[in-house]
């Protein structure tokens, strides 16, 4: 089975960000439901993983490497 959005559905696509994470209801910290979320945009067709994977990582990236972004707070 792919990953991409044209490759799966809806119901695949939730599985595997539900097998990836874990199990999001066991986690009492609120930490895993936040990640969840995340993937939503994937879930629902939107972005490919790759994708929000990406934005999720270009938030660390030194400030003075990318005009507009704030510093990475363990630089």
């Amino acid at each position: 089975m792919g990953y991409l959005i044209s490759e799966t559905t809806k119901e695949e696509r939730e599985q595997i960000v539900a097998e990836s994470l874990g199990n999001i209801s066991a986690n009492c910290d609120g930490c895993m439901a936040g990640l969840a979320e995340m993937y939503q945009d994937y879930i629902d067709g939107k972005k490919e993983l790759r994708e929000i994977n990406m934005e999720y990582n270009a938030r660390f990236i030194k400030g003075d490497d990318v005009p507009g972004r704030e510093p990475c707070p363990w630089r």
